[in-house]
């Protein structure tokens, strides 16, 4: 599942750095968020599919690894990072 065309311009609007920023940790952070969210609600309702499962699995392990790097070159920013995304932990 993709994201729609007319989000994914907002969310990188929202999380770059620089004007011309679009893959920065943080957009990457908030673009698997979002992509997270809309599949978690599809497992709620398909809870055997589990090709979706599977990818929604990479996806979190993806969005760990990128919020490590985050936290490891930059605390402040990685707190600020989950509290506007609204990830615990």
């Amino acid at each position: 599942m993709s994201l729609a065309t007319p989000s994914k311009p907002e969310v990188i609007e929202q999380y770059r750095q620089s004007p011309t920023d679009s893959g920065s940790p943080d957009v990457q952070i908030a673009l698997l968020t979002q992509r997270i969210n809309m599949l978690t609600g599809h497992m709620r309702t398909h809870s055997k599919d589990y090709s979706s499962r599977r990818g929604l699995l990479r996806m979190v392990s993806r969005r760990r690894s990128l919020l490590d790097y985050v936290r490891k070159h930059d605390p402040n920013r990685y707190l600020d990072l989950i509290g506007r995304l609204g990830i615990r932990k």
